[in-house]
């Protein structure tokens, strides 16, 4: 993922995994973005478009990246949107946030308008997402985050061509730098617009901290660092995977038990906002599914369980380099006011865990998606090769 990221990440597995290198931005620049709900009844269910994404990243190597094999962002059953402004004067454009993906674009639905600050740099730029997908040229042009958040000179892709964003602009991509490697023609790695706010000497620490508000409804992302304001507990940090493919993410090394019972020995897996579930391999979600004796719902492709079966309930524990985060019952259950959301019945309890779609050893075992996110604050930090979490108010919340 990163020039010499296995000796890095050698080195790095000897430190401890608490604060190893503690990033305290409280004032870093902030952008707000909004969530929302992209399920549509009746067609792909929740389960089935998360294990899409989840395949299509298991079985795409960035060493042999072409412009059309990547994931889907556009079916994304939750996906979070933030104003993004582009150009001087800006044009504002309403952009998906994806850790997924590391190529920002505009020009899906909203024209891209050039002023005094565009650049045709003369390449030109593909990538894809299994069912949504852009073309066009590459530009250079000045990009507004936020008034403490402006970029000069950011490589931007203007879509020419672009399917299955139905109503969005484009994608500010905030994923590893490898994964831009041969979208842009003639040209290696893009910078993503995280290395040039570090580049630029805006922020002081190239990482990215991301919280959802309790409900999952909204949240803010901070660039250089994270906001102590919003975690009630210590960022613990553990560096980033060697394990491929998912070392090519946001990959992490974890287990996870169900109460006292181990469901998934320590392997790897990825963290990504654009998965709205919290995937595990087969043979894991065989023991969790046995272990809360629930049955699978065909409409929405999630886990069922009765009042009686979550009143029983155990805590769902990521033991992620010598720190358990616990998920509560609550905390496994998808949100009861969106089940019609997702064409299920309003009055059933869902189980956000489900199967990813291939047993254990494949590099990537699990993805902890929004539905884990949005419980626990997180912290993706290029310039240390690590990842970090820490609780928040909405930990332990009863919200569902």
């Amino acid at each position: 993922m990163f020039p010499s990221k296995a000796l890095l990440s050698i080195l790095l597995i000897a430190l401890s995994a608490v604060d190893a290198f503690p990033l305290r931005h409280e004032a870093a620049p902030t952008l707000a973005f909004n969530a929302r709900m992209n399920a549509r009844a009746g067609t792909t269910n929740i389960a089935d478009a998360d294990r899409a994404r989840a395949q299509a990243m298991q079985h795409t190597s960035f060493s042999k990246r072409a412009s059309s094999s990547s994931f889907s962002i556009a079916n994304a059953v939750t996906s979070y949107t933030a104003q993004v402004g582009v150009g001087s004067p800006a044009t504002q454009y309403t952009l998906l946030i994806d850790t997924g993906s590391s190529n920002t674009w505009v020009g899906a639905n909203t024209p891209y308008k050039r002023t005094n600050t565009s650049v045709d740099t003369g390449g030109s730029v593909s990538v894809s997402y299994g069912s949504g997908r852009f073309s066009g040229e590459e530009y250079l042009d000045t990009v507004t985050l936020s008034s403490d958040l402006v970029i000069t000179g950011q490589s931007i892709g203007v879509a020419t061509s672009a399917q299955g964003l139905d109503g969005i602009d484009g994608i500010l991509g905030v994923g590893p730098t490898d994964l831009t490697l041969g979208t842009v023609s003639n040209v290696g790695l893009v910078p993503t617009v995280t290395d040039n706010l570090y580049g630029k000497g805006t922020i002081g620490t190239e990482a990215l901290g991301v919280y959802f508000a309790p409900g999952g409804s909204a949240g803010e992302l901070t660039f250089g660092g994270f906001d102590s304001s919003k975690t009630t507990s210590s960022v613990n940090y553990v560096p980033l995977t060697t394990t491929l493919p998912s070392g090519e993410y946001w990959g992490i090394d974890q287990s996870i038990t169900y109460g006292s019972s181990t469901i998934l020995s320590a392997t790897a897996g990825i963290v990504d906002t654009g998965t709205t579930l919290i995937l595990i391999a087969t043979d894991a979600f065989n023991k969790y599914q046995s272990a809360t004796g629930a049955t699978l719902d065909s409409n929405t492709g999630l886990l069922m369980i009765t009042s009686g079966q979550y009143a029983n309930l155990q805590t769902l524990n990521f033991n992620i380099g010598g720190t358990s985060y616990g998920l509560t019952p609550n905390g496994q259950i998808w949100p009861r006011s969106l089940n019609t959301d997702i064409g299920g019945s309003s009055n059933n309890i869902y189980l956000i865990v489900n199967d990813i779609g291939s047993n254990s050893g494949t590099g990537l075992d699990f993805i902890n998606g929004y539905s884990f996110l949005q419980r626990f604050y997180s912290v993706f930090d290029t310039s240390n090769h690590q990842v970090g979490f820490a609780t928040t108010s909405s930990t332990s919340a009863v919200s569902n």
